[in-house]
């Protein structure tokens, strides 16, 4: 989608205190360096699913680009800290009801204001059931929201241009620790005259903006420019972005040894053995909040129900994670044991149930006999992927790990691109399992769970549905103390353990690189590179 270190958690559940993320730093002097801070950096992309509305992106080569051009009321760090950015402070009393103070004489790149009514504005259309936005699960806690019917937020007050209040239906002492990521952007006055069109020539409020006329090329590049009006903490130290389109992950690095792309931030599983001696100290190879899965929704034939319970826990259990991590990954992947990501405050391999994504295949095999005797199987297994991802060597691997296993015909079913599979899953025409995944929108253990597994939740691709577990969530989201809201999740990842709505694989690296003329490269607790620290020359 569209992500922790200890302590993150602690500082979110600190909502409940008088003054919330007041006066945190916008960033300081920008140091000085030796680059020049005129040029433009060169970094991998993917072509956005959709038109760049910050509540209707909810993939990662959207995201990339809306986190450059779009100011939220905070911002994360390396580590995933939150850091005011156009928010002067975030108070409440009860973690229920929140006032929001921005700071005064902030414009979008138009000369639009950045004001209350702007973020009151961008929520509310967010939020309205006619709108159809990916994104709009991120609103539910806000009285008013409703699945059912347009409805207006209630709990959106404006008090005057700098301030605005936020009525939740209940505790959400983690509200504060969402508000960085895209869904909670602002808008200016000019997009809700045509969004569809605003949406292809976005006008943010960021550190960069779209270099002018033409400057998203579609299935190409997008090409930034430093926004001179933004005066944040992500103050660029270079002179722009232009964000390529690659194919595939093979050309990008192909394009990085050869000195035309100067960031790269997924290398092809075919240099994972090489690509750390191929770049020395320029190879980046850290932990980050990324989890890779794939889903099987219940309306395919087979799926649903016990049945549809059974056949998941064969197919879980028939996939050895150890060996595929080891010999396709290079050691850059760790089997999951979870749904979240060790990297997030809270997480914990002791859950019960984990068991079931171990390989052993002698359950597989029995627990697949037992589906077959409440209806014989039929037809083929495929996990759907885009081939601009390099995803063919893990599906391949995946895909005969449970071929051999459960004696059935399964293989990978590939798309051209990840926008076309992207479509595909969001308007339920596809047939088939496929390859999902999360990179974290904000650090907490909530973020893995609620906005992919809650009952309409917006990135819920498999529409899975339990009271039971939607109650966990929502009693942990309530809680003000950090490891009681903890144990909560746990407990609900133990529900989804039982029912497997996706099939956990591993835990991603962030593996990539960057070239010899730029410094001052940064990896964040996302994997996203830190594109304003960038210096070149």
């Amino acid at each position: 989608m569209k992500i922790r270190r200890i302590g993150i958690g602690a500082l979110a559940l600190a909502a409940a205190s008088a003054l919330v993320l007041t006066g945190c730093s916008t960033g300081g002097d920008t140091p000085s360096t030796s680059g020049s801070n005129t040029s433009i950096i060169t970094a991998n992309g993917s072509e956005p699913q959709n038109p760049l509305i910050p509540t209707n992106t909810n993939e990662v080569g959207g995201g990339k680009i809306l986190d450059e051009i779009f100011a939220g009321l905070v911002y994360y760090d390396a580590k995933g800290a939150p850091v005011n950015d156009v928010a002067e402070s975030i108070e409440t009393d009860d973690a229920q009801n929140y006032t929001i103070k921005i700071k005064p004489g902030l414009k979008f790149t138009n000369g639009d204001p950045v004001d209350a009514t702007s973020f009151v504005d961008a929520w509310q259309y967010g939020a309205l059931l006619s709108n159809a936005q990916l994104s709009s699960y991120f609103f539910e806690d806000i009285e008013g929201f409703s699945y059912d019917a347009d409805s207006p937020l209630t709990g959106l007050k404006v008090v005057d241009d700098t301030t605005f209040t936020v009525a939740l239906t209940s505790p959400k002492s983690d509200f504060p620790l969402r508000l960085g990521y895209s869904a909670f952007y602002p808008l200016p006055k000019t997009a809700f005259e045509d969004m569809a069109a605003f949406g292809e020539n976005p006008i943010g409020n960021g550190p960069y903006m779209l270099a002018g006329e033409g400057a998203w090329k579609h299935n190409e590049k997008i090409d930034l420019v430093v926004n001179p009006d933004y005066d944040g903490g992500r103050v660029p130290k270079n002179g722009g972005l232009s964000i390529v389109f690659y194919a595939t992950q093979d050309a990008a690095y192909a394009d990085l040894q050869g000195g035309n792309l100067d960031v790269l931030d997924a290398v092809p599983d075919s240099a994972y053995q090489t690509f750390e001696s191929d770049l020395g100290d320029r190879a980046v190879n850290q932990a980050a909040a990324v989890f890779q899965s794939f889903t099987i929704p219940a309306r395919l034939p087979h799926f649903d129900g016990e049945e549809g319970k059974l056949r998941r826990a064969a197919i879980s259990m028939s996939i050895n994670r150890e060996e595929i991590t080891k010999v396709i990954f290079e050691g850059t992947r760790t089997p999951a044991s979870d749904f979240t990501s060790p990297v997030i405050d809270g997480w914990t391999d002791k859950l019960e149930g984990a068991d079931v994504l171990a390989y052993n295949p002698d359950e597989a095999v029995k627990l697949w006999a037992q589906a077959d005797a409440i209806s014989p199987w039929s037809g083929t297994f495929q996990i759907a992927y885009n081939a601009d991802g390099g995803h063919q060597g893990w599906v391949d691997a995946v895909s005969n790990s449970i071929k051999n296993t459960l004696g059935i015909d399964a293989s990978g079913a590939p798309s051209p691109t990840f926008a076309e599979v992207r479509t595909a899953i969001t308007d339920r025409s596809i047939q088939t399992a496929f390859r999902t995944g999360w990179q974290a929108d904000y650090p907490g253990l909530f973020n893995f769970l609620g906005p992919i597994y809650a009952t309409d939740a917006g990135s819920n691709d498999g529409d899975y549905s339990n009271p039971d577990f939607d109650a966990l969530l929502a009693k942990g989201s309530s809680e003000t103390d950090v490891d009681t809201a903890n144990k909560d999740f746990q407990d609900a990842q133990e529900i989804l353990l039982k029912d497997l709505p996706a099939i956990p694989l591993w835990y991603s690296n962030v593996t990539g690189g960057y070239g010899t003329d730029v410094s001052n490269v940064t990896f964040g607790w996302n994997s996203v590179p830190l594109f304003y620290e960038i210096t070149k020359g």
